[in-house]
């Protein structure tokens, strides 16, 4: 049974290591623009369309009681030819305003529709966030620390092999047997 570790590359794993900052460093922060993107997103439908449409939809009912109070002036003097236009007026203030009301429909279906199709999404963009913050960068600290042991098992072997020669058969480090080259001698047990 060999006592020595058989490690063909340190170098691979330095630059395995290497590779795998520079992956956490490129990956991190695309994930993180991604999910300020979504949450731009919805901030952008739930507060400023709603907020703008909610606005537009005031506006527009105003003109309507305007145009309303208008055609009711209008009828009340009796003015057969001038109701037509202040009738135009209200009809088209009335379109306005149901264009706004269905916009501001349409507007609550997209919340409920990304809320739906984008929050699944964004869980697993967090469950990968906090993977590669926490287990790669463990990973990272672990590949560190294997390094550092086998730097120091380097060591270890390097001054019983000044010649960095492999050992001899049966002269392994941790071979009490190996005194001698043959084994036997002056410090070998007696019988």
């Amino acid at each position: 049974m060999a006592l020595q570790a058989k490690i063909t590359s340190v170098e691979a794993i330095e630059s395995f290591r290497a590779s795998l900052i520079v992956y956490l460093a490129k990956a991190r922060p695309v994930l993180e623009e991604v999910t300020a993107d979504v949450m731009r997103v919805r901030s952008w439908i739930e507060q400023d369309q709603r907020r703008h449409w909610e606005n537009e939809l005031r506006g527009r009912k105003r003109r309507l009681e305007e145009a309303q109070a208008e055609l009711f002036s209008a009828r009340l003097s009796q003015l057969t030819h001038a109701t037509t236009l202040p009738h135009m007026a209200m009809k088209r203030a009335q379109r306005a305003v149901h264009e706004v009301e269905a916009k501001l429909t349409l507007l609550k279906k997209w919340e409920r529709e990304l809320e739906n199709r984008s929050d699944p999404l964004t869980k697993q963009l967090e469950q990968i966030h906090g993977f590669l913050t926490t287990d790669m960068s463990r990973a990272v600290a672990h590949l560190a620390q294997l390094l550092k042991s086998l730097d120091a098992y380097a060591e270890v072997l390097a001054p019983a092999r000044p010649d960095n020669s492999p050992p001899a058969p049966g002269n392994e480090p941790g071979n009490a047997a190996a005194t001698t080259p043959t084994g036997s001698g002056e410090n070998a047990p007696h019988a």
